[in-house]
């Protein structure tokens, strides 16, 4: 972001320059342009504007639109870890003077400090964390499911209905932007649609993140100490399956060996936790979502060859596992695709 967009957002809340101690450009985001901005009179910013001229998947067309409504939903719920929003301007395109003008949280990610932190901070830190994401999924939406944004069109009557628009966008974004996949695009739909009727069981639409990897979430406080002071960047929620958001609270990894973390989620989610047979086929559509989102982002973001083929290394087999699990396995999916003269 130029400092003369950060300029025009501050002037907007009527900041002229000189009030301005300090203005940094923030890494580690994919799309939007972040600037920490802190003033003399300690207030302490983050401001976000999404790029003008950006390529990118359909559901992030003005992902702004999904940030605002997750802060503004999450705030009670967020037991104070959620960013004020100071102000917003949300463009009908998404762009052109579209900004998010936020308070900031204190800490720093959680990946960044995984290998400091002792067991018992850790333990500690999941549970934490896991209370804080049941709090979340207390939080029912509008009206409907899907993106806030309307992205991918208005929110629909049925989670099904929703998840079906999802894939199928990012399904043919790939055909769009030549993304290798492991398997091809008609097989994947053919396979996801398969197992959609679990998807009838969720009747109401809970706020979910989607990408509660630890880069997301910061850490606070001295060694025995540690406690979440924030959980960011909620640019990618909708309204839909808080089961959904188990594929990044325990990203690459098993969510229900994870203990502690669903031990703080008992204490505070609206509804048991059960991982029963529809709940891991669940699961594993979601991860197949999470996963074809990633392949795909490689290609619009112009990411680097070695970057790309780390992506595929880590990536794709777990994509193929998750269409392997929902098809009965490769042998299985085959037969089921030829079978339907996919």
């Amino acid at each position: 972001m130029s400092f003369d967009a950060v300029t025009a957002v501050l002037a907007s809340l009527g900041i002229e320059d000189a009030e301005v101690i300090s203005r940094r450009p923030l890494t580690g985001g994919t799309y939007n342009a972040v600037t920490r901005v802190v003033l003399e009179d300690g207030r302490d910013w983050v401001v976000k504007v999404p790029p003008t001229h950006a390529e990118g998947l359909s559901y992030e067309r003005r992902l702004l639109v999904n940030e605002v409504t997750f802060y503004g939903a999450a705030a009670e719920a967020g037991g104070g870890v959620i960013p004020q929003i100071v102000r917003s301007e949300l463009s009908p395109t998404g762009a052109a003077g579209a900004h998010l003008v936020m308070s900031t949280c204190p800490g720093r990610p959680w990946n960044t400090i995984v290998e400091e932190l002792p067991d018992g901070d850790a333990r500690s830190l999941r549970a934490e964390f896991g209370g804080v994401v049941g709090r979340l999924h207390g939080v029912t939406g509008p009206g409907g499911f899907g993106y806030p944004s309307h992205a991918l069109g208005p929110l629909a009557s049925t989670w099904r209905a929703a998840f079906t628009s999802m894939t199928d966008a990012v399904l043919a974004d790939a055909v769009t932007f030549e993304a290798r996949l492991p398997y091809p695009v008609e097989e994947i739909r053919s396979v996801l649609a398969g197992a959609s009727d679990v998807l009838d069981e969720v009747t109401r639409p809970s706020l979910v993140h989607f990408d509660l990897w630890q880069g997301n979430v910061l850490v606070t406080g001295e060694p025995g100490a540690r406690r979440i002071g924030g959980v960011i960047d909620g640019e990618r929620m909708f309204w839909g399956d808080p089961v959904a958001d188990l594929v990044s609270t325990s990203l690459f990894g098993d969510p229900e060996t994870d203990r502690e973390f669903l031990s703080g989620y008992a204490a505070t989610a609206p509804e048991p936790l059960v991982f029963s047979p529809s709940v891991r086929r669940r699961l594993d559509l979601y991860r197949s979502y999470l996963y074809l989102i990633m392949l795909t982002e490689t290609v619009p973001r112009g990411s680097g060859p070695e970057a790309v083929e780390l992506t595929w290394k880590l990536v794709a087999p777990r994509l193929g596992s998750a269409l392997d699990a929902l098809s009965g396995g490769p042998a299985e999916r085959i037969r089921k695709v030829a079978g339907s003269g996919g």
